[in-house]
């Protein structure tokens, strides 16, 4: 005799009551894999890999795979160390740079502690915050990009991150202005260099004076590695070594830490990929300021424009419509811009003769 299984009606288990009300990040569209778009709305590299990710990932020896990996992705530490002129201690590898923001927050803020930032910027950050119960304080940037430092001077934060190069405006930091900054704050800054590759400036330098900045740096953007989700801090030795205390105890995998080291390792192929965006970005800003636009000077691999008329909205509808994929942010203060990624020239042209006429 077959019984007939009854579900009870027992409800769902709730979450913790900041998940259940947090609306989480909200990344941008991702095409369908059967759909033609050009795709200029999340900042991937448009040229591919180096060769040598794809010989690394091609050699590599599968029976590796049946063991952890490095705990600390050694070799990766090594070759970041020796490209940046650092000790391997002053690395540390992470299963993408959120991975790096998230370490930071376990390790330096406990519940009820501020986090501050410039804002607009990153908008993951204050849903990584909530999640630990840290409160978020955004500071508003002062006219013309200017870093809010008073603002954040008296913000009561323990730590601050600031997005430099800055997104979505694509604008930077003057290495003074942070140096000045950094000296000013008691707490740690983190410096979010995800863009920093296609930038004048790096925060390189205030490692040497000021041991309470950690820059973090992700293969994402400048090493066309964003499927592959790696990404790494530099700091002193000492933040270093409290960040691992509480990262996940293999949070970067061995095929992960080989392609990486990888692309690393060949510097000249990335340049080449960082000049031909660079270049690209100059005609991006010529063409859009010509037809009207108003375009905030990048040092980015995208550009933040304002139209000649119309609004942010309706100029992504119009070029979703024809098969291109841009970032609008439904905020105030952004929503009257599209951010646009740099593509290839042949995409670039695309998106270019796409736009609604000016006339």
């Amino acid at each position: 005799m077959s019984r007939t299984f009854t579900p009870s009606p027992l409800p769902f288990p709730l979450p913790r009551e900041r998940v259940a009300r947090s609306s989480g990040y909200t990344p941008g569209e991702q095409p369908r894999a059967h759909q033609k778009i050009i795709k200029l709305n999340t900042n991937e590299n448009p040229y591919p890999p180096s060769p040598r990710v794809a010989e690394a990932i091609a050699s590599f020896p599968c029976e590796v795979l049946r063991r952890y990996p490095s705990p600390m992705a050694d070799r990766f530490r090594e070759a970041a160390a020796a490209l940046y002129g650092l000790s391997p201690a002053q690395v540390l590898a992470g299963n993408g740079s959120d991975d790096i923001l998230n370490i930071i927050i376990r390790a330096y803020l406990d519940p009820g502690d501020v986090l501050a930032y410039p804002d607009p910027s990153y908008s993951l950050y204050p849903v990584l915050a909530d999640i630990h119960g840290v409160r978020v304080a955004p500071v508003a940037w002062e006219d013309g990009w200017t870093l809010p430092t008073e603002g954040l001077l008296r913000s009561g934060a323990r730590v601050v991150f600031i997005t430099n190069p800055n997104a979505p405006s694509g604008t930077v930091v003057p290495l003074r202005t942070l140096e000045s900054f950094a000296r000013a704050f008691s707490g740690l800054v983190l410096l979010d260099e995800a863009y920093v590759e296609f930038a004048e400036q790096s925060g390189l330098p205030l490692l040497a004076s000021c041991p309470n900045v950690v820059l973090s740096r992700t293969l994402s953007k400048s090493y066309s590695l964003a499927g592959l989700r790696f990404g790494y801090a530099l700091g002193a030795a000492e933040v270093m070594a409290e960040l691992a205390k509480v990262k996940d105890s293999y949070n970067v995998d061995a095929l992960s830490i080989a392609a990486a080291t990888a692309a690393l390792s060949d510097q000249e192929y990335a340049r080449g990929t960082w000049e031909g965006v660079k270049g690209e970005r100059s005609r991006l800003v010529a063409e859009l300021t010509a037809r009207g636009f108003d375009v905030i000077p990048s040092q980015t691999n995208f550009v933040f424009a304002r139209p000649p008329r119309g609004d942010g909205g309706s100029l992504y509808a119009h070029l979703k419509q024809q098969g291109i994929l841009v970032r609008h942010f439904d905020k105030p203060g952004l929503s009257d811009r599209i951010r646009i990624s740099v593509g290839t020239p042949e995409e670039n042209t695309a998106l270019l003769a796409a736009l609604p006429d000016p006339a």
